[in-house]
């Protein structure tokens, strides 16, 4: 039997090295590789998301954003901390940490390319 060990979503991106800086300087997460100039893995913890320098639709990030639907989530041990760390660098907070119905404490980020992370953790 197999066993998927990890996912790593795509996010087309505007402008590479600009969206690296944001993930590396801001958010802290590690650059695992660069290929070619136009893609690129990033990871913070066991999360990986994968960069690829390519236009996307305008009308599909409005759409996301204005309904809140997430582009990637990222389960955190101690939420607090990392929210308290964020708000502290001035990191945009797009929705801020609460506990949600369903269990979660939780806490959204946008990132500049209009890409909605969701890190939380079991309430």
């Amino acid at each position: 039997m197999y066993t998927v060990t990890s996912a790593a979503p795509q996010f087309l991106v505007d402008d590479l090295d600009a969206t690296l800086a944001f993930y590396k300087d801001v958010l802290g997460f590690h650059v695992d590789f660069v290929y070619e100039n136009f893609y690129a893995g990033i990871s913070l913890g066991g999360g990986t998301i994968h960069l690829k320098c390519a236009p996307k639709l305008p009308e599909e990030r409005k759409l996301r954003k204005d309904n809140e639907h997430l582009d990637a989530y990222f389960t955190v041990q101690d939420i607090q901390s990392l929210f308290n760390e964020w708000t502290s660098k001035k990191v945009a907070i797009a929705r801020a940490l609460e506990t949600r119905p369903w269990g979660m404490r939780d806490f959204y980020v946008e990132d500049p390319d209009g890409y909605i992370l969701c890190f939380g953790e079991p309430a």
